[in-house]
């Protein structure tokens, strides 16, 4: 099974990152344009698991211990590459989200998984293999309280990419 550790959107936020997406998807030649109901902010990406690295990395979500915090989307971006660029809506990094994926990957990490040593830059991907984008004004800054984090599941079902929440941790 391909893992990874995120925090998923409410409707509202879902909403608005649409709204984003809708502006890079009319303003681009083409692209590949993911699901809403797959956006989220991946705090760690473990990729293919066993049983038993599923009962380690729920573990190690299960002993985070962490107060309800702010996510701040405030910009919109690009990371060029070849074939088309992938566009998201950045993140603030906060001390507590900051903190919260320093905790993150110390756990997994000490529970023997191998993770991106790239700093850590949040985001969520809006679309990727873009061509021909123009460049967008950010939008207006807007924000969600965090309550929880979980451990996620990708799989396709009937050709299309879903994301499967398997284990949650809630704040404290």
């Amino acid at each position: 099974m391909r893992l990874f550790v995120a925090i998923n959107f409410n409707d509202e936020t879902r909403s608005e990152l649409v709204k984003i997406q809708r502006r890079v998807k009319s303003s681009a030649a083409r692209g590949r344009f993911p699901d809403p109901v797959n956006f989220h902010l991946t705090l760690a990406f473990l990729g293919e698991c066993d049983t038993k690295q599923l009962h380690a990395a729920e573990s190690v979500l299960s002993s985070m211990i962490f107060a309800p915090f702010e996510l701040t989307f405030e910009r919109v971006g690009r990371f060029r590459r070849r074939g088309g660029d992938l566009w998201w809506a950045g993140i603030r990094l906060t001390p507590e989200l900051e903190k919260i994926h320093a905790e993150l990957s110390k756990g997994l990490t000490s529970v023997g998984f191998s993770l991106d040593l790239r700093p850590f830059r949040p985001h969520v991907t809006l679309a990727r293999q873009v061509v021909d984008s123009i460049v967008l004004p950010n939008p207006p800054i807007f924000n969600e309280t965090i309550r929880s984090i979980e451990l996620m599941e990708s799989i396709r079902v009937n050709g299309r990419l879903k994301y499967k929440p398997l284990f949650s941790v809630a704040s404290h």
